[in-house]
């Protein structure tokens, strides 16, 4: 039952991210795009089910640690998406505070100062929430396992810059696999 219902996962999945990966086909009449558009957001939130699928096989998870390893990862996965929320935003403020293009002569020094330190701030945070929940993670695994996490991260962040670059540049289609 299990094993279905991770192929279906996997299967629906490759659907949804081959159709993302695709540039949408605008209408004859309409200019209007045809067919499914997905958002970045939706695009990672299938990602991190493909991840979580693949994790299972990947790092030889048994029955016992797989459904506390996916709450763990999640948790990973949130504070990841936190911090870099709070980061852009954080970002975004100091951009209109020096406000591309047209740079006021004198900006406002104390403001810029409190969101550089606010941004400090929160990359420290960042960092010790990021190591509690890898801490998190490592508890439910072997040493070979662990480094197996990690080297299955790094493929995973690749294999989702790769289907993001294929589906942002026009006229291509999706190729291969994720």
């Amino acid at each position: 039952m299990k094993t279905t219902a991770c192929v279906g996962l996997v299967v629906l999945l490759g659907v949804c991210l081959t159709a993302a990966a695709q540039p949408p086909q605008r209408g004859a009449l309409t200019n209007q795009p045809e067919g499914p558009v997905f958002s970045p957001g939706e695009i990672q939130k299938w990602f991190d089910a493909y991840m979580i699928v693949q994790a299972q096989q990947q790092l030889g998870l048994s029955d016992e640690q797989y459904p506390k390893f996916i709450i763990r990862l999640k948790d990973l996965h949130e504070v990841r998406r936190r911090s870099q929320h709070g980061r852009q935003q954080i970002l975004a403020d100091l951009r209109r505070m020096l406000g591309r293009p047209r740079a006021p002569a004198n900006p406002d020094e104390a403001q810029i100062r409190d969101r550089l330190k606010a941004l400090q701030d929160l990359e420290s945070r960042a960092a010790v929430e990021l190591r509690k929940a890898y801490d998190g993670i490592d508890e439910l695994l072997d040493a070979r396992q662990q480094a197996r996490f990690r080297v299955f991260e790094e493929e995973m962040e690749r294999r989702k810059f790769d289907l993001l670059s294929r589906a942002r540049r026009p006229g291509q289609r999706g190729r291969g696999q994720i």
